[in-house]
């Protein structure tokens, strides 16, 4: 389930960043719809770096290098 939640913000961070370059080319500086795009990245940013580090803390997520 976590690994879902991770994949969804993940698409969520490219889809706004889509978003945000559609509205600066569209708009061409006279609109906050840039900014808010870019709020919206750094808060599904912020909860895949949460959700990441709860995957972590729990042992659901693992570091596994094959050189280790």
């Amino acid at each position: 389930m976590l690994k879902i939640i991770i994949a969804l913000l993940l698409l969520g961070i490219v889809i706004s960043l889509v978003c945000g370059f559609v509205f600066f080319y569209q708009d061409k500086g006279r609109s906050k719809r840039v900014l808010y795009a870019l709020g919206v990245r750094v808060t599904l940013a912020v909860l895949l770096m949460l959700c990441v580090a709860f995957g972590l803390a729990t042992g659901t997520l693992t570091i596994q290098a094959p050189w280790l």
